[in-house]
């Protein structure tokens, strides 16, 4: 049974990308998390700066932290959190969280993205748990108050951001479903989830679709799929990450297993490369592949939808979630610098030359913390 268990990919957190992120990562002179890092593995010192790249760098830090997989895991959380305040908190005199700051901490974009404030609710939660700070824990309500008042439509449904743009998609309302099970976990937060029903209810309304088993990526303002190409888009990866908390929220709840999210897979890895199992970045409605690509970040959102699917006791799942985990290190970490990844592998399977981006170690680790809780790995 040894060959089944999955690559020592906890120790690959601990003893690499962990150290990595917190030293070579941070931006020792100026502050924040940087960026990208290039395919050599030295900071780019020009690139803008995300804010939901901060928050995720937050988030994994403080999970590690909880887990005791890195002794000065707090303290870089704590530190990138008065780094998010500092420059990324209404520093243009208007409330909520800007979109984009130059390396130097500079305002570069002024929008208020939806999809940014998910991954502060996120960060928050975990590092009010971890620190029990009530500061950040009030961080977390005043950013829901914000949501609600500035980025919520008429209709109770999120907006993209202020200022409002189209098309609406999917995206957003996945990663707040997600912010609001990790509110409830984190913090037993008491709106959480009265707040996740309300997106799985746009999930079952909108954005799946019932005959074929896929999700709708893009919408009209009044959440209709629009026209194709990009009404009938469907990414492998959101379908992946789907299954996963929808299996989260079924636990969470008490709920029984549901058949969907077995469909959700299913439909998912029906298009996936026959010979190599990996996602393709971008299919259609009808399986017709349209992106030959496969990022980094679907292979995660793959093993952990396995994951999911082995708690429920489903048959095999266990064994293709440890092939997948497989995959993600032969494939994507294994070619790269220490404590890093490659973003992206082209139809042959072949390293596409890109930087190494910091976002996708949120996708990393959570994989990786979702294998030691279920597998034990």
């Amino acid at each position: 049974m040894t060959a089944l268990l999955p690559p020592d990919l906890k120790g690959w957190a601990i003893n690499e990308a962990l150290p990595l992120w917190a030293s070579t990562g941070w931006d020792a002179h100026r502050g924040g998390f940087h960026e990208r890092l290039t395919q050599e593995g030295v900071p780019d010192l020009v690139a803008d700066r995300r804010l939901r790249v901060q928050a995720r760098q937050i988030y994994v830090y403080a999970h590690a932290a909880h887990l005791g997989w890195y002794q000065d895991g707090l303290y870089v959380a704590l530190r990138g959190f008065d780094y998010l305040m500092d420059k990324g908190h209404a520093p243009d005199g208007k409330p909520g969280f800007v979109h984009l700051l130059t390396a130097d901490g500079a305002v570069a974009n002024g929008l208020r993205d939806t999809y940014d404030h998910m991954f502060v609710l996120l960060a928050a939660s975990w590092l009010a748990r971890v620190s029990g700070d009530a500061q950040i824990r009030a961080v977390v309500d005043q950013t829901l108050a914000f949501i609600d008042e500035e980025l919520t439509d008429n209709h109770g449904t999120l907006n993209e951001g202020k200022p409002t743009s189209l098309p609406r998609r999917q995206n957003p309302n996945m990663h707040a479903f997600e912010a609001m099970l990790a509110l409830h976990e984190t913090l037993a937060h008491p709106e959480a989830l009265k707040r996740a029903s309300q997106f799985l209810t746009l999930f079952h309304t909108s954005f799946l679709d019932p005959a074929t088993h896929t999700i709708r990526e893009f919408f009209t303002q009044n959440w209709q799929p629009l026209a194709p190409p990009l009404g009938t888009s469907s990414e492998p990866g959101h379908q992946a990450e789907w299954v996963w908390l929808l299996r989260r929220h079924e636990a969470i709840t008490g709920k029984p297993p549901s058949r969907l999210p077995s469909q959700l897979l299913d439909r998912a890895i029906s298009s996936a490369d026959p010979v190599t199992g990996l996602l393709f970045d971008e299919a259609d409605s009808n399986g017709i592949i349209r992106r030959h690509t496969s990022r980094t970040w679907l292979q995660t959102e793959l093993a952990k939808a396995w994951l999911a699917e082995a708690e429920v006791g489903r048959d095999g799942a266990k064994l293709n979630a440890i092939t997948a985990l497989h995959s993600l290190k032969q494939r994507y970490l294994n070619p790269a610098p220490r404590g890093c990844w490659v973003d992206q592998l082209d139809r042959k399977g072949d390293v596409i030359d890109a930087p190494i981006t910091a976002s996708t170690f949120y996708h990393i680790f959570v994989a990786i913390a979702e294998a030691e809780r279920v597998l034990g790995a």
